[in-house]
């Protein structure tokens, strides 16, 4: 078992086990509980943005995309530089969120068109990816283990597609394509949670969470994507 590093490889952020103190510890749960405000924004922002005709109006042109895409960089910038202000930093990571969830209105609104179970079925992947790691590190004491993390995230992935496809029968290479984002969500979420273990000045758990959250934002994103192109062509008769 190695000791807390300020400074950790990328295969041992991956492979290693760390022995956290307490104060550690406590701020890799508050961040998780700050990571789960961000989604639970998200998904706000999304079908606001999704049942909207207005807002999918905006983001489907370059305008809209401009603006997302500055709006997006700046303000989790926003958010660490408030970090130490309860208030202005918890607000400015829920406001990143929420944005996150508006910005891809089109691709929502698109996939309700389409089929509105694949927005459920990239939900269900991303959502036991995210509840995987995290009851993993809620329950993970004074010491974290990246090889359990990675074990325990990857075993929900499996039952988050088994669940799918009980729902959508996707087939073989479905499963197979499924399960690889899923497992790739979770090597996301673990490398994320160690680089944040492993940053030894740390004050907060804003900046943290954020880049928790850029995981699996870009997780469902790329899950909904792929699960368009396999169902959505043959749910469009």
């Amino acid at each position: 078992m190695t000791e807390y590093r300020p400074s950790l490889s990328g295969f041992d952020k991956l492979t290693g086990t760390m022995t956290l103190t307490g104060e550690r510890s406590a701020v890799i749960k508050q961040t998780y509980v700050l990571f789960g405000l961000s989604v639970a924004s998200a998904l706000a922002g999304g079908y606001i943005g999704a049942t909207s005709e207005t807002m999918v109006r905006l983001f489907s042109n370059w305008t809209g995309w401009i603006l997302a895409l500055v709006l997006l960089n700046v303000v989790p910038r926003i958010a660490i530089a408030v970090r130490h202000n309860p208030v202005l930093g918890v607000g400015a990571l829920v406001f990143d969120g929420f944005l996150s969830g508006v910005a891809i209105s089109p691709l929502l609104w698109i996939a309700s068109t389409v089929a509105p179970v694949l927005i459920l079925a990239a939900l269900m992947i991303t959502g036991f990816v995210f509840l995987g790691v995290t009851a993993y590190v809620m329950t993970s004491g004074r010491t974290f283990s990246a090889p359990k993390g990675l074990m325990t995230g990857l075993f929900f992935a499996l039952i988050g597609v088994m669940v799918l496809n009980g729902f959508l029968h996707i087939g073989l290479l479905g499963i197979l394509i499924s399960f690889a984002v899923g497992a790739f969500g979770v090597f996301v979420l673990v490398y994320s949670t160690s680089s944040v273990l492993g940053t030894p000045d740390a004050d907060s758990p804003i900046p943290g969470a954020l880049m928790l959250f850029a995981g699996v934002f870009n997780v469902f994103v790329a899950t909904l994507n792929i699960l368009l192109r396999l169902l959505g062509g043959g749910r469009r008769n």
